[in-house]
């Protein structure tokens, strides 16, 4: 899986107005799925993404797949914006998203709680700063199952 991630990220690289999220390569019942998350860029900010966008992005990877055919067995194909309630999984992704609601599920609970709502404050090495009822906390990155953006309507 490493392989496939480090020349899904390559390619992302050579397409202007792009960026990788994430990718995944998974099987789920007997069909295996290389799904691709791509962030679009104009002007240096961050814009939607389109059906079209992801169509143009499946056609280059797919061609580059194709070509270098690094899975040998048969797979879907899937090009995604990462959506309004994406996984926060990166260094980027904490600098981005700094300030933003999120939601938090923890391994083990923290004052009782295994799920909450919280305000990104911040991060380093090894902890993810929140701000939690106007008080901020400092959880082990270790400790942290998933932290999604907020859907806020």
């Amino acid at each position: 899986m490493a392989k496939i991630n480090d020349l899904v990220s390559a390619w992302m690289e050579e397409i202007p107005g792009y960026e990788l999220s994430r990718s995944e390569y998974i099987k789920e019942g007997s069909n295996w799925y290389l799904r691709v998350y791509v962030d679009k860029l104009e002007n240096g900010e961050y814009v939607s993404m389109s059906t079209d966008d992801c169509e143009k992005i499946s056609r280059i990877l797919s061609d580059k797949l194709d070509k270098d055919d690094p899975i040998k067995q048969n797979y879907y194909l899937e090009v995604s914006s990462p959506g309004l309630d994406r996984p926060l999984m990166s260094e980027k992704d904490y600098v981005r998203f700094n300030g933003c609601e999120v939601e938090v599920k923890l391994y083990k609970a923290y004052e009782g709680l295994k799920e909450f709502s919280a305000k990104l404050s911040g991060y380093d090495s090894e902890n993810i700063i929140f701000i939690i009822d106007n008080n901020e906390v400092s959880l082990p990155k270790s400790s942290i199952a998933k932290i999604n953006l907020a859907v806020i309507f």
